[in-house]
């Protein structure tokens, strides 16, 4: 079976889970020796391994010299316009000469003669609408002219690609939920953004929410039928034995260590009051906060005001052996996300014999059973559990051997058993 596979991004080129998960997946179904996979980013960087799947850069793709009609199928996702003053451009030197006329009142659509290639910066720029657009354009190309059995479409940037094939090419289609705006905004959803959720599950012929949390807010929020929407849970790419390197600590300090985005749906500030709370019990403890994000710098200024800077550290984003390092160093691993579709994060760490403690309010706490599970907002239980972990040895040893052997059992290839059932469902 030939997948025709949407993503916004692929290993090393990745800002956070979603392209971890999408890597785990196509490897998982390369290993079932039936499945060949196309999978398009809007960029592609030329490192990108291609083992699992053929990587395909919508940035290489030329459209051509022709006349093409898209008028059908934009009257379908013409919610593309919203937040942006021209959706399609046919080049940045068209748009930027149209953008600069400050059309705001009515929005306009060009037709003409799509030649060569479009740009796109393979990130989450100020031009994303405009670059969801072109995606979608590129994409409708590649169904034209690819041989495929299946559409997957990955997240809310790639709907718009998946119809666009779908339209051309009638090949049903899947849309991957790895979150919904619910998530990303605590509940101050973007109307641009939800417009193109919601017109992305209405066209799907199959929907997969990454948990049964993503999956009641998919039923209830964006009115879908429940018959249409499936939950299959993500795994963790196995790691070397995080005893190959070596002994790195050169503290006798306890770490404990929060890995993500630094924004809302994260938690951060759950996860700084609660250090507040330890250190007034331990001194022999620093916190690390690992990642990036709107709110590091609101973070940094409560740190100060709470005057535990000392006992504060801050890395930036980490991603590959930085990622392993950063958990051989940790003594407890600390996930308060207010709204966490998944989170593969904590089984890394349970990977690397690091207790986790994760909200109520993830979807990984579905399916663990040898973490401490707490409410993000309930700042003393988490104080409490790391407290805890970090002063009972016998505790932190329960942990960190039972986690171990539960998340080693959950592997990418028993989730890509389940989606290539799904693929069978729709193509037989």
């Amino acid at each position: 079976m030939k997948v025709l596979m949407f993503g916004w991004e692929f290993p090393p080129h990745i800002s956070g889970g979603l392209g971890t998960a999408c890597y785990g997946l196509t490897k998982g179904l390369s290993t079932l020796g039936d499945m060949e996979i196309f999978f398009v980013v809007p960029k592609a960087f030329g490192d990108e391994e291609q083992q699992t799947a053929r990587i395909i850069g919508a940035n290489d793709i030329s459209l051509g010299d022709k006349i093409t009609d898209y008028q059908k199928f934009l009257r379908k996702i013409n919610f593309l316009e919203i937040n942006s003053k021209l959706v399609p451009y046919t080049s940045p030197e068209e748009y930027k000469r149209l953008s600069e006329a400050e059309k705001t009142e009515n929005k306009e659509l060009i037709y003409t003669r799509l030649g060569g290639k479009f740009e796109f910066s393979g990130g989450y720029g100020p031009d994303l609408y405009q670059e969801i657009s072109n995606y979608a354009i590129v994409a409708s190309h590649i169904g034209k002219t690819f041989d495929f059995d299946i559409i997957h479409a990955h997240d809310w940037l790639t709907y718009p690609a998946g119809m666009a094939v779908k339209y051309v090419s009638g090949k049903p289609l899947i849309i991957h939920v790895h979150a919904t705006d619910f998530d990303r905004s605590g509940g101050s959803v973007n109307p641009g953004v939800f417009a193109i959720e919601k017109r992305g599950m209405d066209a799907a012929d199959m929907i997969v929410a990454v948990s049964n949390l993503t999956r009641n807010t998919i039923i209830k929020n964006y009115g879908i039928d429940p018959k249409k929407v499936v939950t299959v849970y993500n795994a963790v790419e196995p790691l070397d034995d995080p005893k190959s390197l070596g002994n790195i600590k050169n503290t006798n300090d306890k770490i404990v260590t929060f890995l993500g985005r630094v924004t809302l749906q994260k938690g951060p500030e759950y996860f700084i009051e609660a250090a507040h709370r330890v250190l007034q019990k331990m001194q022999n403890v620093r916190f690390v906060m690992a990642g990036s994000g709107e709110l590091l710098v609101h973070s940094i200024h409560r740190i100060a005001e709470l005057r535990i800077g000392e006992r504060f550290h801050f890395t930036g984003f980490l991603k590959g052996d930085d990622v392993r390092k950063m958990f051989a160093l940790s003594d407890v691993y600390v996930m308060p996300s207010v709204s966490e579709p998944f989170g593969i994060s904590p089984l890394e760490a349970m990977q690397s014999n690091v207790p986790v403690i994760i909200s109520r309010q993830s979807g990984v706490s579905e399916i663990l059973k040898h973490a401490i599970k707490i409410d993000f907002w309930d700042i003393d239980a988490m104080a409490d559990a790391i407290y805890g972990i970090l002063n009972y040895p016998g505790l932190s040893k329960y942990f960190r051997k039972y986690g171990k052997s539960e998340v080693n059992n959950l592997k990418w290839d028993n989730t890509a058993a389940k989606m290539r059932d799904i693929y069978m469902s729709l193509t037989n």
